[in-house]
């Protein structure tokens, strides 16, 4: 399809017609590569269909440069082979001489040719043409006219000066920046041209219509703006990109609108590679320097690169501009990435390694960033510079402080190819590498430690090396990483005996190894031990003594051995005394706000965690920016502010599934849990499911979380029957905690509502003596709230009880709920009616719509039913919730993403006003 080339085609037209009345021309088409000037050239035999216009083509290559006359002979071909029969009849015995002195020279080997042969050949064919001109009009076209062979160029410039009197239109077309587009004999074709025509890139309209042509359908439009600009307009790279994007079976929606401005498709890039090998020497040389330095290399430095002198240079910039590889004609930046791969694959492996070997010298010389320099030794394999280790492991720290470890990763890796012997330098290369990993890698991390360790010398370098393993916070350790600090424990000794740098790392030693023991109840009831002989007012002055604190503060709020004042009291002070602005995720300070999420004393955190993404962190990386996010969304949940917390939620699951670690999955399980989103929780689900090694803490708060969303969907039996094993497992290893773990909460409505009501007070009481125990107001008032609603209507003076110990608690929808419970419980009266009137206002607060209208059916209040029209998708989404699928099966069903399923449920959800799956079967309309 050729699009917006009406003009150039109504030009040729004109100059056809005119040929008619005798006047002749020569039209040059010009352009970049890739522009069209071909495509254009194909399509103008259709001006002649139905006319008296006889049609001569040529095309020449650069494979056929050597054969003389080559060209002259395929037009010739054309006019002699497409002649009527009646003609052919008539052709004259000087037509068949110059057809045999063609035939004799489009050889090599043609050798020399005698005065009198070439004047035959140079005027014998024009003269062809003039008896071809009487009877039609001659539309004579040459393709690429850069690589036509001298002898017919030589004949083309003839023609070109004695066109009058032949009713001919003669069409050449000439690529932009090619060297041969200089020869005298090109040049003096060119310059005889009557008019010249530059075919303009493509718009947006019509990569819109090439779009809809290529794939039977239209575009969205962010991606039809993706192709326009990847492209440039330009039609050979558009098409690549089209074809390349469909190949791959991306259809033209706006969510492959990013893979479709990255994409490099490998046709265009074999292409370009073998138009670049036949490119001139300095425009090679300038393309493999610009292709070495990609965004990184001004053009002096280029320049030098390229080995060329400041006219060598000029020249071969302009010519890549002219071609249409660059994207500025003063800066060498390459117009689309698909050129780059293009100038390295024109190159062989020896001569890319050479090229960025002389770059990075440059470079150094230059003192330029360690990173800069890096990323070319990371394509050398087999020399290596006296500094390169030094500047790659410089590299390595810079790409760690900007929060990118795999990148240092890669740089240390390199390093360590260049460094064979096994020494105390190799063994701190392994350190920085490890150090790079344990935030996406942990088992390498191990890994690389152990090998380090082993060329250390000292016990103390040895117990530092341990300490970069990241700590499984709530997860089961490795053996590996356990008996590396178990060496090293007793290499350094007791931290009593100890002072100074010492004492700091057997501190942090020994919390690691406790934290380890997590889940075993004896070790559980050795820390609380601990914690107990560290007094009342324990020392927190230096990182290690807070992160020890943390340990058995955690600890203690597992088993509940601690209430929730004194956990409160401790953790605060490590808050106070801790930097705000460090990187948590390879610490055990995390403990401290699970601590203080479930002693429900947040406030010094919000504030805390506020100041920490305020303030960029050295050494950050994407788990502590998950962590950060699910710690947010922890404490918003706690506050009642369930919008903001869901905010914070749908950040960090935008972040790399490899970042998140086992404290960041709980989090966002518990917020998931509170925020009663089944669409949301199956999606951390998803997320989580299958990790490796997951503790006890993951899998039942994933276990939890799971039951939930059973119950939602209807699958209430299965649902309790997970949780009262979560219970029994969490029970072995002595976890009382149900501010953490609330699985009884959950089981005593399911017992509740599956007619087992003996089971659930039961659990109702243990749960309440629990939270009498822990002291912590929101749990001790849903307690009582659960008592209250088993009892019905001799409830009441629990649902009070429950509502003066909510008062105190800053979990405002918990008092919403045991509001509205408390409301319907009185029936009517004022007690009743400010009950409700409190908790409607509260849950709006809090964005809890669902309760809100729980309260305004309490009073009477809620709006009249409104006729609810859900569209053909959310019906066809919903019938299959009732089947029983989760979204992801139902996004397999329907041919969409998980992520349009959600959209249609949430839009189902807000339409029929319900909360969830288990609600849409009695609220669907008939």
């Amino acid at each position: 399809m050729l699009l917006e080339r009406d003009t150039e085609l109504a030009r040729v037209d004109a100059a056809l017609r005119a040929a008619d009345s005798g006047t002749s021309s020569l039209i040059l088409v010009t352009g970049p590569l890739g522009i069209g000037r071909s495509a254009l050239l194909r399509q103008l035999p259709g001006l002649a269909a139905g006319e008296d216009v006889r049609v001569l083509r040529a095309n020449a290559a650069p494979m056929e440069q050597d054969f003389a006359f080559g060209v002259v002979r395929q037009l010739f071909d054309s006019l002699l082979t497409g002649a009527p029969e009646d003609d052919r009849e008539r052709r004259t015995p000087e037509a068949d001489h110059i057809t045999r002195l063609l035939a004799a020279d489009t050889t090599p080997s043609g050798g020399g040719r005698t005065g009198a042969a070439s004047e035959t050949i140079l005027l014998g064919p024009r003269s062809l043409l003039a008896d071809a001109g009487p009877h039609t009009r001659l539309l004579i076209l040459v393709d690429d006219l850069q690589w036509v062979d001298v002898p017919s160029l030589r004949w083309l410039a003839h023609l070109a000066k004695r066109l009058n009197g032949l009713r001919a239109v003669l069409v050449c077309t000439l690529r932009d920046g090619d060297e041969r587009a200089c020869h005298p004999l090109v040049r003096e074709v060119a310059d005889t041209s009557t008019q010249v025509l530059r075919p303009a890139p493509l718009s947006l309209d019509a990569t819109r219509t090439l779009i809809q042509e290529q794939y039977g359908r239209p575009g969205h439009e962010e991606y039809a703006r993706a192709c326009h600009e990847a492209s440039g307009g330009n039609p050979l790279f558009l098409m690549s990109v089209l074809l390349g994007m469909e190949a791959r079976g991306f259809p033209p929606t706006t969510e492959h609108s990013g893979p479709a401005r990255s994409l490099r498709p490998s046709g265009l890039r074999e292409r370009l590679a073998s138009f670049l090998r036949t490119q001139p020497p300095a425009v090679r040389d300038l393309a493999a320097a610009v292709a070495a330095f990609g965004d990184q290399g001004d053009p002096a430095l280029i320049e030098q690169l390229a080995g060329l002198d400041e006219n060598g240079f000029g020249a071969a910039r302009r010519a890549m501009y002219d071609m249409g590889l660059l994207a500025d004609a003063r800066e060498p930046r390459f117009i689309h990435g698909v050129v780059r791969d293009a100038v390295e694959s024109s190159m062989s492996a020896s001569e890319r390694e050479r090229s960025h070997t002389a770059a990075a010298d440059l470079l150094y010389r230059c003192g330029r960033p360690a990173e800069q320099v890096a990323a070319h030794l990371l394509a050398v394999t087999t020399d290596c510079r006296p500094w390169s280790v030094v500047v790659l492991r410089a590299a390595a720290d810079t790409a760690l402080r900007r929060g990118a470890p795999e990148t240092a990763a890669r740089y240390l890796r390199h390093a360590l190819l260049h460094h064979h012997a096994q020494d105390e330098r190799r063994a701190r290369l392994l350190i920085d590498l490890a150090t790079a990993e344990r935030g996406y890698d942990p088992e390498a991390c191990e890994r690389h430690i152990t090998q380090a360790t082993s060329l250390l010398t000292t016990a103390r370098d040895r117990a530092a090396a341990a300490l970069r393993i990241p700590p499984a916070l709530l997860a089961r350790a490795s053996p590996l990483a356990t008996g590396l600090l178990r060496r090293s424990a007793a290499e350094l000794g007791a931290p009593t005996s100890l002072d100074g740098p010492a004492r700091e790392m057997a501190l942090r030693i020994e919390a690691r190894l406790r934290h380890h023991g997590h889940e075993s109840p004896g070790e559980l009831a050795s820390a609380a031990e601990r914690l107990r002989e560290m007094g009342e007012e324990p020392s927190l002055g230096s990182a290690a003594e807070r992160e020890l604190m943390a340990v058995l503060l955690c600890s203690g709020t597992l088993t509940g051995r601690l209430s929730a004042a004194e956990a409160a009291r401790t953790a605060n002070r490590i808050l106070e005394r801790e930097p705000a602005a460090s990187a948590r995720a390879h610490t055990a300070l995390p403990l401290v706000v699970i601590t203080l999420f479930a002693a429900e004393s947040v406030q010094g955190v919000d504030s805390w965690l506020s100041t920490e993404q305020q303030t960029r962190r050295q050494n950050a990386t994407g788990a502590d920016d998950v962590l950060l996010f699910a710690e947010r969304a922890l404490v918003l949940v706690s506050q009642g502010r369930l919008t903001q917390a869901r905010e914070h939620v749908e950040r960090a699951m935008g972040l790399a599934e490899t970042d998140w670690r086992e404290m960041s999955v709980i989090a966002l399980s518990s917020v998931a849990l509170e925020l009663r989103d089944p669409a949301l929780s199956e999606r951390i689900l998803a997320r989580a499911r299958g990790r490796r090694s997951a503790g006890l803490a993951l899998a039942a708060t994933l276990q939890i979380l799971q039951a939930s969303v059973d119950a939602q969907r209807g699958l209430r039996a299965r649902a309790l029957e997970s949780l009262l094993a979560c219970g029994r497992q969490l029970d072995g290893s002595g976890w009382q905690n149900s501010a953490l773990f609330p699985w009884r909460p959950h089981a005593i409505g399911l017992h509740h509502r599956l007619g087992d009501s003996r089971s659930a007070l039961c659990l109702a009481e243990e749960e309440h003596a629990w939270a009498t125990e822990w002291g912590a107001p929101t749990g001790l008032g849903r307690a009582l709230r659960l008592k209250g609603w088993l009892h019905g209507g001799e409830g009441v003076p629990l649902l009070r009880e429950a509502v003066e110990v909510l008062r105190g608690s800053a979990y405002e929808l918990e008092l919403a709920r045991t509001l509205v419970l408390l409301g319907r419980q009185l029936g009517n009266g004022p007690e009743a009616e400010a009950a409700l009137r409190e908790a409607g206002a509260l849950a709006a607060a809090c964005g809890a719509p669902w309760l809100v209208e729980r309260a305004e059916l309490g009073l009477g209040t809620a709006a009249p039913p409104r006729k609810v029209v859900l569209t053909r998708s959310e019906r066809r989404v919903i019938s299959l919730v009732g089947r029983g699928l989760t979204n992801q099966e139902i996004a397999g069903e329907l041919g969409v993403s998980s992520r349009a399923v959600e959209k249609h449920l949430t839009n189902s959800y807000r339409k029929l006003g319900v909360s969830g799956r288990h609600e849409l079967a009695d609220a669907l309309p008939a």
